[in-house]
């Protein structure tokens, strides 16, 4: 019987780990409490109503069907008992015995102390928040448009998005265009040009992975979209109204969180000491300290190199997941396991038609303005699972480019009903 490697999470990292497995002298079980892999790089278009979430998500089980040593389970692991190596899971088979554990379970949303704001500004880290997002996008227009007084539509036409890192600069940049070209001759009461986004960063500048210089065309770019962006300052209040930005208030009725990460809860039941945000310090070889058996990758792991932590971004858990079966490999056969290196594929962010900037090799290659939103679009098209997920984004993508639309405009399960509609002539 070969050994078991059980994967919870099937993100990044997990997919990643379970790919490189195919041909491995093991059995592989992968858990995920959903059935699809998301690419979430382009969450932020599907909660901007640019794609469907079709568009950027696949079953997991297809993108496995093609190795017969790995099977899934769709469950929520509820706990894990390092000493018994068992997983116990929250539906049938109920319990999962593993020679080898790789836990891959990423991070979820910090509120820095405030959860209570999670329910007035939901952030993006899944299909169902991009959805939460686009719902709450697309009402706030329908809102305005039968708004009662000139305050309240100007409440509804008000959108704060909290966070400078690359969600929620691409975010912002997003929404603007929105309303001076997709929707300008569709509402009869209003000017959708009037809309008022907000950005707002507590430190010093946008983007703080790349270089001053990238920050700062960033901030210009969406300056000129008509994006208000406020650096060095905090949010000290969210609520139904708005955001108090310390001793300014703001009224807006949407309000998206990208401001912070906290590691997956998961990590507290491995029985190690838990690093600032949850994360797990591992060694070189990804292992946790004391369980050789036991990987951590992606957002969970924390990992230094060259006095740096390795970022918790896409590339780095695509690489951890495969480093870590490597080792599983490498474990099995009694060969010496191999120290992970994370390379910097570098760091992107588009703000807009023709407006993205890029850091290559540690900010030594620098673009900016079209070359780097042609490279953002190629490398995307590239990294997306499937063909069909490919061609229909790139359709999607031409159709937004060439008429400034959105094919992805819905108000789902009738949410929006009882708001006044005007028929587009």
């Amino acid at each position: 019987m070969q050994p078991r490697v059980v994967i919870i999470g099937a993100g990044f990292g997990g997919l990643y780990a379970a790919r490189a497995l195919a041909h491995a002298p093991v059995d592989v079980v992968v858990v995920d409490r959903t059935n699809h892999f998301v690419f979430q790089p382009l969450l932020y278009q599907v909660a901007t109503a640019v794609l469907a979430p079709s568009d950027i998500a696949v079953p997991i089980r297809w993108r496995l069907c093609g190795q017969r040593n790995t099977s899934v389970v769709l469950a929520a692991a509820t706990e894990i008992d390092v000493e018994r190596r068992v997983v116990t899971l929250d539906r049938e088979p109920r319990t999962l015995s593993y020679d080898y554990l790789i836990v891959a379970t990423g991070s979820h949303h910090s509120y820095f102390g405030h959860a209570e704001w999670a329910r007035e500004a939901p952030g993006l880290k899944g299909i169902d928040d991009a959805l939460e997002i686009r719902r709450r996008f697309l009402l706030a227009f329908e809102r305005a448009e039968w708004a009662p007084t000139a305050a309240e539509r100007d409440r509804q036409l008000t959108i704060v998005v909290v966070g400078g890192g690359p969600t929620g600069v691409e975010l912002a940049g997003m929404i603007q265009p929105a309303s001076r070209h997709t929707f300008q001759h569709e509402f009869r009461n209003i000017d959708t040009r009037s809309a008022r986004v907000v950005l707002v960063e507590a430190g010093p500048r946008l983007l703080p992975a790349l270089p001053e210089p990238l920050s700062e065309q960033a901030k210009r770019d969406l300056e000129a979209l008509g994006v208000e962006v406020r650096l060095d300052t905090k949010v000290t209040g969210v609520d139904e109204s708005g955001v108090q930005l310390g001793d300014e208030r703001v009224d807006a009725a949407t309000v998206f969180w990208a401001a912070g990460n906290a590691a997956s809860p998961l990590g507290s039941l491995l029985g190690v000491p838990l690093e600032r945000g949850g994360r797990i310090r591992v060694a070189p070889d990804l292992s946790v300290p004391g369980h050789p058996e036991v990987f951590v990758v992606g957002d969970l792991a924390l990992i230094e190199q060259d006095g740096r932590a390795v970022p918790a971004v896409a590339p780095a858990a695509m690489q951890q997941g495969r480093a870590a079966a490597r080792n599983v490999v490498h474990a099995v056969l009694r060969q010496e396991r191999e120290p992970f290196r994370y390379v910097d594929k570098g760091d992107l962010a588009t703000i807009g038609r023709h407006r993205a900037v890029a850091s290559f090799f540690q900010g030594k290659i620098q673009l900016r303005g079209r070359i780097a939103w042609w490279f953002w679009l190629l490398l995307h098209i590239a990294y997306l699972a499937g063909f069909r997920n490919r061609i229909s984004v790139m359709i999607q993508w031409a159709y937004a480019y060439f008429t400034y639309q959105r094919g992805a405009r819905l108000l789902e399960g009738g949410r929006g009903s009882g708001i006044g509609a005007d028929p587009c002539r």
